[in-house]
């Protein structure tokens, strides 16, 4: 009897501790050993067959309406009815519609094999890669924006990114074109005034928001980034407050989705915090050069 009672009075747990949450690691292990029980993705059975027979998919009108030809004339070699479509007789006016349907279903099949949507695929930069950052930037705002870097290269098609803030050229890093001057392949160097007065640079600052070039080869306005590949497919322009931009170039036609779009625009935001805060309140950037 004693020692039940000295028993239940031990406290069996040390004041200030708990103990693990056993029952949360038994329901997560049941879960790993018996597969996802969580709602899965809907198999498109149909879609996914006509994706992987898209040619023959295509040429199938084609077959119908060959079929429903051979078919009408076989039709008229057996009924022993006139090669000659007569206007009075009933059977001639349902051949009649039977070979136009045949028809539409041919034609149908020949503008399918004709029209095909251009495959978007991804283009390697033309270019050299370069790391530039620039020399008087504090630590803390290189490691950030290296950070920034290093995201978009890995989740996006992002291949070039150039920032200016407040009139410099604070990052340039990735792929860049290749320098007109005798330096052999040594990258373009970005021309933060003569970007400043552009157009795309002026609109962007002016709007405050995004501006997404899906095809940057339809847009005369590609000029005005010579730093940039020459064959880059994609750009997005985000304004870094509303002393900076952030040039990010990509290797495919509207390689950027929309969630990348939205994306890019909070690290935009989060950059501006730390370069207003770092750099214009602390260290005034000169017009210096890059490392």
């Amino acid at each position: 009897m004693e020692a039940g009672i000295f028993l239940r009075s031990m406290p069996l747990i040390p004041s200030g501790h708990h103990l693990p949450s056993f029952r949360q690691y038994s329901r997560i292990s049941a879960n790993l050993q018996g597969g996802y029980k969580g709602v899965r993705p809907k198999t498109e059975v149909i879609a996914d067959w006509v994706s992987n027979n898209d040619d023959a998919v295509r040429s199938l009108p084609i077959y119908v309406g060959g079929i429903s030809l051979l078919g009408v004339l076989f039709n008229r070699t057996a009924s022993g009815i006139a090669p000659v479509a007569d206007a009075s007789s009933s059977q001639s006016r349902a051949d009649l519609l039977t070979i136009g349907l045949a028809v539409t279903n041919i034609l149908a099949g020949l503008v399918w094999l004709s029209i095909r949507p251009k495959t978007i695929s991804v283009v390697p930069p033309r270019g050299v890669e370069c790391e530039r950052i620039h020399s008087n930037i504090p630590d803390v705002v290189a490691s950030e924006l290296t950070w920034a870097w290093e995201s978009l290269e890995t989740v996006t098609c992002c291949r070039s990114l150039v920032i200016v803030y407040d009139g410099v050229c604070v990052l340039q890093i990735g792929y860049a074109s290749v320098s007109s001057s005798n330096d052999g392949e040594a990258p373009t160097v970005v021309d933060s005034v003569k970007l400043m007065q552009g157009s795309i640079y002026q609109g962007v600052i002016k709007s405050g928001s995004q501006s997404y070039l899906a095809n940057l080869s339809l847009y005369p306005g590609k000029s005005e980034l010579p730093f940039l590949p020459s064959n880059t497919q994609a750009v997005i322009l985000q304004p870094i407050g509303d002393k900076g931009i952030a040039i990010l170039g990509g290797d495919t036609i509207r390689g950027f989705t929309t969630s990348d779009q939205a994306w890019i625009t909070l690290i935009g935001e989060k950059l501006d915090a730390t370069l207003s805060k770092h750099i214009t309140s602390s260290i005034p950037l000169p017009s210096g050069t890059t490392t």
